[in-house]
């Protein structure tokens, strides 16, 4: 069906189109159970907030704690040894593999500052006054742990968009950075995060709240130079270039990657090595459905949205920028719909297979 026929039959799936918030004229950070379990286990600080829960079930999550892999030490394997980084073991894990510079943007990194939920003000989100969050509470072991906020830079309220947080791995070949790729440098998304992203775009509430503004020559730049070290994990099956070794990729794998290059049109935005092209695009989604306001969210058209990498896609569930698609059978199911490619099972059983490689 044409996607002017699926609108007006209101065919388009329930779980296709935009997730809100699961509290959207609230908005703010929310956090995985087991990341709150950890965190207070470990650092006696609480990430659970009085007002909402996090509302989609582990098994649907990343691996936690997900392994780390250092760009420029791959022979070591995972350095985070199946342990939750944070400011009690950092030290201990990381003492003569990474730099004393290095070192420092870790620290900074796993540091809690005030953020507009989790603060020491009395419209905070959070029992008791603390001192805030950290960047790897979202980002734990530089990967995601699917905690979610909403996009700091729209306005009014329920045209904002819910937004996972994103895997740091291979941070290093990305150029550009942000919900709306609007900044240049991970040094000026670490400090955009800092001042803006923590507080919903609100500078006004940062001062308030004790917003911390991280030098950017003291700090700003140790904590990039920090996250410019994580790599993806190891994808045996791949060459020097991004594209199978067939004498190690199955039949199934190479039927995916056939498709992956050719009918399925996934390689013209997620190109090899990295798989991504430093570009935004324009899905239309509004094509398929009628907008509507649902649990605080204007479901309407969203704009041009960042491409992903697709390195180490297995470990990163969900997918989309929201999270609205829990499985890569279902991310195959939604471009398989939305492009109008017309796959038949067998070539999105290949793709899915091809793409557990990467």
């Amino acid at each position: 069906m044409s996607p002017a026929e699926i609108k007006k039959q209101d065919l388009f799936p329930a779980g296709f189109r935009p997730l809100p918030h699961v509290k959207h004229e609230a908005g703010g950070m929310v956090f995985p159970q087991f990341e709150i379990d950890e965190i207070d286990k470990q650092e006696r600080r609480s990430l659970q907030r009085f007002d909402v829960d996090f509302d989609l079930p582990d098994h649907f999550l990343p691996e936690f704690p997900a392994p780390i892999f250092l760009q420029m030490r791959p022979e070591l394997g995972d350095v985070s040894k199946g342990q939750l980084v944070t400011t009690k073991n950092f030290f201990k894990l990381f003492n003569g593999i990474i730099t004393p510079v290095q070192m420092e943007g870790l620290r900074l990194l796993l540091t809690p500052f005030p953020q507009e939920e989790f603060n020491q003000t009395d419209d905070r989100k959070v029992a008791e006054p603390q001192f805030g969050v950290a960047c790897l509470d979202c980002h734990a072991n530089f990967h995601s742990n699917g905690a979610f906020h909403l996009n700091p830079d729209t306005r009014p309220q329920d045209r904002r968009f819910r937004i996972d947080s994103v895997s740091l791995r291979g941070l290093f070949n990305q150029q550009i950075h942000g919900s709306k790729r609007s900044l240049r440098s991970v040094e000026d998304f670490t400090e955009f995060e800092q001042r803006t992203a923590y507080f919903n775009g609100d500078h006004v509430a940062a001062d308030k709240k004790g917003a911390h503004q991280p030098n950017r020559t003291n700090q700003v730049s140790l904590m990039a130079q920090m996250q410019n070290m994580i790599d993806f994990p190891p994808a045996p099956r791949l060459d020097f270039s991004g594209r199978l070794d067939r004498s190690k990729a199955s039949k199934q794998e190479l039927a995916g990657e056939k498709v992956f290059y050719g009918k399925g049109r996934c390689a013209e935005c997620h190109a090899p090595p990295a798989f991504l092209d430093h570009q935004m695009h324009d899905l239309h989604l509004e094509r398929f459905y009628t907008a509507e306001l649902i649990n605080g969210q204007d479901n309407g058209a969203e704009g041009p949205i960042k491409t992903f990498t697709l390195r180490g896609i297995k470990d990163s569930p969900p997918y989309l920028h929201d999270g609205r698609l829990l499985t890569l059978d279902d991310t195959v199911e939604f471009f398989n719909l939305v492009l109008q490619l017309k796959l038949d099972d067998e070539e999105k059983r290949a793709l899915v297979a091809y793409m557990r490689a990467l």
